[in-house]
Order: C-alpha cells, then structure tokens, then sequence
C-alpha cells in the first residue's frame, strides 16, 4: 500500500499551516483520514473516535497503536485549507496518474464519457423572502438579491414533475468508470455551456454524451479534439432519420459507465446530499467522492494470485 500512494497529498504541503511544529500530522495522514471519513460516512468527531479504537484505521493512515491521533478541529481545518487552495482537482488528478503508473488505469482511453447528476442541498429552502427594511432609500435596489436558503449558491431546478435545491455535479470517466474530471454549478446551470470545461486535457479519441450537450458549437469544439459522440436530438419539424436512432443507441449501451458511477457515488459514498454549505466545499466533495470511486474500483480489479505450492 505505501508503494501505491507515494504522496498524493504532497502540493498541500504548502497549504497547511496546522502541522507547525514538531509534533505536526503529516498531509498524508491527514488524507488518508478524510477519505475514510468519505468511506464510512463519518463526521469529524465520529473519525476521531474511531481512528483511536480502529486497528484497520490506524493502519491505513499510517498511525502507531500509541501515537496521537489528529483531532476532529484538526480534520476541519485541514480540509478547509485544501478547499481555500484549490487542490482537490489536483488530488483527483494524482490518485488517477498513479493509478495509471500501477496499470489499473488506461493512459489514453478509447472514449470519454461525459454527464451531470443533481446533488440536493444541505440547507432547507426558505420559505419566505424578506424585502428590503426601508424601500424609500434612493440607493435600494428594486431587485433585491433573492437567497433561497442558509447556503447562497444553490438554486432552484426543475426535472420532470421534481424540484431540487442544489448543485449539479458533472463528472468525465472512461469506458471502466475511472474518474478523471469532476465539476460543480447550481442546480439551475445548463448541461451545454459546461460542455469545453469538461473536454479539456483529455487524450481520448472520442467524447460520449447526451443530448443535453447536443449544440452546433459543442460539436465544433469537438472536431479538434476527438470523434464526435454526442447523441443526436431532433428539431421542430424535422425528427430523427432511422440512422441517427441508430447512432444514439450504439452510443447509449456506452455511456452507462458514468450513470454507474453516480449511482456508486450516491450510494455509498453520500453524494445525494451536500454536506457542506457552499459551492467550493460541494465541489471538495464531489472530487473525494470520486477519488473513493476511483480506488474502490482499483481494488475490485486487483486479484490475489495464490502462491504454487513448493515441489517436494
């Protein structure tokens, strides 16, 4: 295990400023906790408890039976300087190179499969909004900014017969359902315009997606970069020829992989649901909850090869 993660935690080294001194924790440490808070679904105080009577725990941090444990303020803010930094990007991008290093991962994959699923608020919606105190003020906006809960940058969507208060976590995989690019907007931001933000850097020779990406300009972008496999959508007054149907379908029975890999991320490893108020703290979960899906999957193709038995 140490051989496969060297240091994925090492660009915040600069950042944390808690491990001061000489009985600071080590960054690795500290990242290897939080990703079994991501695991296990723990809180802060709930993984401080359990890494003191864990032996499993302990072990995969790297911590002695006797040493001291990190703290549930030191978990908090450690993770709240890896979100003012802006690493977590970073940290899904070096969990994925050494994967690739191990051979669990494809350097350049066939496709890239790209979509987007809701993740519901932390904070209930309000249900009133308060005006302005004094509208006689000259300097008083007539359009007031409207917050529709305790946290300021979900909105509203609408799907189907459903309403959702949130965000709306994008995220690329390949044709295994690694990882490698993530992205966080409210709820009520298009599929479309998000589309070159979630191409970039990738090595694949075709781009998959739904019909939610289907513009003139995505498909320009695309002819740069990789085949074009963004499902076809029909018009007013001119549906679908029967080859266009055809397309699609070959491109459906592809792009499961991602709708897996929400499915894993909000099953087990708590992403139908911020935990955090804010858009920087959703993204930093949603790219935890990527990195856990990365290695989960990484694990289940790793097989212990029996040793032969000793000639006589």
């Amino acid at each position: 295990m140490a051989g496969f993660w060297g240091d994925p935690a090492a660009g915040s080294q600069a950042l944390w400023r808690g491990a001061a001194g000489p009985q600071g924790c080590d960054p690795l440490v500290l990242f290897k906790c939080l990703l079994i808070s991501q695991w296990h679904g723990l809180s802060d105080p709930k993984l401080e408890r359990a890494l003191k009577v864990r032996l499993d725990f302990m072990l995969f941090c790297g911590l002695e039976l006797h040493s001291n444990v990190p703290d549930e303020t030191t978990h908090c803010r450690f993770r709240t300087a890896l979100v003012k930094g802006g690493v977590y990007d970073d940290l899904l991008a070096e969990v994925c190179r050494q994967l690739e290093d191990h051979g669990l991962k494809l350097r350049e994959a066939e496709a890239a499969i790209i979509d987007a699923t809701l993740v519901e608020s932390a904070a209930r919606p309000r249900t009133h909004i308060e005006a302005p105190q004094d509208r006689a003020e000259p300097d008083t906006p007539n359009d007031p900014e409207v917050y529709y809960s305790a946290d300021p940058d979900v909105r509203w969507v609408k799907k189907g017969s459903k309403s959702t208060l949130g965000y709306k976590a994008f995220a690329r995989t390949d044709e295994d359902g690694f990882i490698d690019r993530v992205h966080t907007t409210p709820a009520n931001r298009g599929e479309s315009p998000e589309f070159e933000h979630m191409i970039k850097g990738t090595a694949a020779q075709s781009v998959l997606a739904d019909k939610a990406y289907a513009s003139k300009a995505n498909r320009e972008r695309l002819r740069s970069h990789a085949r074009d496999g963004i499902m076809r959508k029909a018009a007013r007054g001119r549906p679908l020829r029967a080859s266009e149907k055809r397309v699609n379908t070959l491109i459906s029975k592809r792009r499961f992989r991602v709708e897996q890999c929400f499915g894993t991320m909000k099953r087990l490893f708590g992403l139908h649901r911020a935990r955090y108020f804010g858009q920087a703290k959703t993204h930093a979960q949603l790219a935890m909850a990527a990195i856990s899906q990365n290695l989960l999957k990484a694990a289940n193709k790793i097989k212990i090869t029996p040793k032969a038995p000793k000639a006589a």
